[in-house]
């Protein structure tokens, strides 16, 4: 089978060279903007690719089919995907793709207009218990969704950056899975926001870092939503990170808390406990191979997979 000739363009993220063993798929032709510890192993495991950072180059002189975006400031990586895409090159971007709405609507048209096909690095729902929560959902089996509960919890450090160019702050870097687990798992579409963010806890001069956010608003259903986001996580935990998701319904409840770790269903009188998480489910960036190489759809339509993206974007603008 043809391989997919792939470039990366920086290591401010998830990042997917750690991952190219388990996608047979890819060609690793060239790398750029990515630090020197991580192109020294790249370029022993893949002897063939080139270093090259000038994107200019990358996307014009290799014949790249497709890049991995991470970019160094998040602030530019909106103009690196519409100038891939605009070359006809499939695009994976790192979360947020874009930090203003006038960025992203500018990615959905030139995605609409490319060969290329574009994605944000948008796997939260193909994640378990996520994945088997929707599937209970669509189920019907806790009636309609009324309202719905959600927490992202990472650690802080002193490596986290003091300007949201950079990763795009607290909101839409980390409140974004918050609101994917509202919009992708519990499958409700959000009419509104409202967001409060706080800078308390973060000691370092001259920063911007918010160390806590809330947002909550109504659903398009009727019901409603609440979420936090926040650095406040302690490693003592023994995970990364803290999740949290309650989805309440008409007939019951079904949660999961401790990043997974600890899952339940209630209906009506009955406890049904831990959540059955044994089906197979699809991973996020197989999916984005087979629509490439295959024409198969993605779950998810652009604008459905993006929402929580301009949602974050908004809660940051009115808040």
């Amino acid at each position: 089978m043809k391989k997919i000739k792939l470039a990366l363009w920086g290591d401010n993220g998830h990042q997917i060279y750690k991952d190219l063993e388990l996608h047979p798929e890819f060609e690793l032709v060239v790398i750029g903007s990515i630090a020197e510890s991580a192109e020294r192993d790249l370029l022993k495991k893949y002897s063939e690719a080139k270093l090259e950072n000038d994107y200019e180059k990358i996307i014009h002189d290799y014949g790249v089919e497709m890049i991995s975006l991470c970019s160094e400031y998040r602030s530019e990586q909106a103009d690196l995907a519409v100038r891939a895409l605009d070359k006809g090159i499939h695009v994976y971007a790192e979360k947020p793709c874009a930090l203003s709405e006038k960025d992203l609507d500018r990615i959905i048209a030139s995605a609409a207009k490319s060969k290329g096909l574009f994605h944000e690095m948008a796997g939260t729902l193909w994640e378990e218990p996520y994945w088997s929560m929707r599937k209970i959902v669509q189920s019907g089996q806790i009636g309609e969704v009324v309202q719905v509960l959600a927490q992202k919890s990472y650690p802080y450090a002193d490596w986290r950056p003091r300007n949201e160019k950079v990763d795009g702050g607290l909101v839409a870097q980390v409140g974004v899975h918050a609101v994917r687990f509202v919009e992708h798992v519990a499958e409700q579409k959000i009419k509104d926001i409202h967001c409060q963010t706080s800078t308390l806890g973060e000691v370092r001069k001259n920063s911007e870092l918010k160390m806590a956010a809330n947002f909550s608003g109504r659903l398009e259903n009727g019901g409603l939503y609440s979420c936090i986001a926040n650095y406040l996580h302690n490693p003592g935990m023994g995970n990364w990170g803290n999740e949290m998701l309650r989805i309440f319904g008409t007939k019951g409840m079904i949660e999961s808390c401790d990043a997974g770790r600890r899952t339940r269903m209630i209906i009506g009188d009955k406890d049904f406990g831990d959540l059955d998480l044994s089906d197979e489910k699809p991973d996020f960036l197989d999916e984005f191979i087979k629509e490439i190489c295959e024409g198969r759809k993605m779950l998810l339509s652009l604008e459905e997979e993006l929402s929580p993206t301009r949602w974050m974007i908004r809660a940051n603008f009115f808040q």
